[in-house]
């Protein structure tokens, strides 16, 4: 099974997707379901994990109705304020829906670098586990450290790094990001997404040999059995189709095992999701 481990829908709007700037105008429009499906039937894709845009508890609500009317959303990751004193009380309610899977904070756009570490956050994610949720982590190379010291604290908690911590690939920005992921994949507890990274990317030059380095690096600091594909639709589209994202993926892996192979592409995801 093929499993689509990060994609995103969305009713466009231009006050709540202002992050989607002149250069990605591609993408300011409608993403829902029947969009995405015949993608799916083209490239062979079995399902995906759809993951919150927007922080808001609508956001939530919108993703979750998506999944139970398309068979093909195993999942949601959606969003609640973790920092938010009666936290409890939201993660109550959508620990009912089988659908949603885990949670996730747009970290990569605040301020603070050490934002996961301020208590109210980390009283949040603490309630985590006993939900049976996962916590994906947004961020930036420079928040690297900060996720560190997180994913220390709530060794039992399961984490996943979105998109290999968006390294600078544009820039060809290397060591430093290097050196962290390799620290936080220490932590079994951490899975990586071989996700958004042709957006890290020179959207019109890049290639895949420039790409491969980081990639590389993510394979080996967390292994086959902890790393799974994820496409980033429709963001991905700004930058190459998603046949392109899909085979830098299936390429890059082709040297492995059929089992490995397997795990990277959606075992790994059932798995770390419990999608059904």
């Amino acid at each position: 099974m093929i499993i689509d481990s990060h994609q995103h829908f969305w009713k466009y709007s231009p006050v709540k997707h202002a992050w989607i700037n002149e250069q990605m105008s591609v993408i300011r429009r409608d993403f829902l379901p029947s969009d995405l499906k015949p993608v799916y039937v083209k490239n062979g894709v079995d399902g995906c994990v759809a993951v919150q845009a927007d922080q808001t508890l609508a956001e939530t609500d919108f993703l979750l109705e998506h999944a139970h009317n398309n068979a093909f959303v195993k999942g949601v990751v959606g969003w609640v304020d973790l920092g938010s004193a009666d936290v409890d009380k939201d993660l109550e309610k959508y620990a009912k829906d089988k659908h949603l899977k885990g949670y996730r904070h747009i970290v990569q756009e605040e301020a603070d670098h050490n934002f996961m570490l301020r208590p109210d956050f980390l009283r949040g994610i603490s309630k985590l586990e006993q939900y049976g949720a996962v916590y994906d982590i947004l961020i930036f190379p420079h928040q690297l450290g900060s996720t560190l010291e997180l994913v220390k604290k709530f060794p039992n908690q399961k984490f996943v790094i979105d998109h290999i911590a968006k390294p600078y690939i544009k820039d060809g920005f290397y060591d430093g990001w290097a050196a962290m992921m390799k620290e936080v994949a220490k932590h079994e507890n951490v899975y990586c997404k071989i996700s958004g990274m042709i957006t890290e990317a020179d959207f019109n030059s890049w290639t895949p040999e420039q790409i491969h380095p980081y990639m590389l690096l993510a394979l080996e600091a967390f292994g086959p059995e902890r790393c799974m594909y994820g496409s980033d639709w429709p963001v991905c589209l700004v930058a190459g189709t998603y046949t392109q994202v899909k085979e830098l993926t299936t390429n890059f892996i082709s040297s492995l095992s059929t089992t490995e192979q397997a795990a990277i592409m959606g075992q790994n995801a059932v798995d770390f999701y419990g999608l059904e």
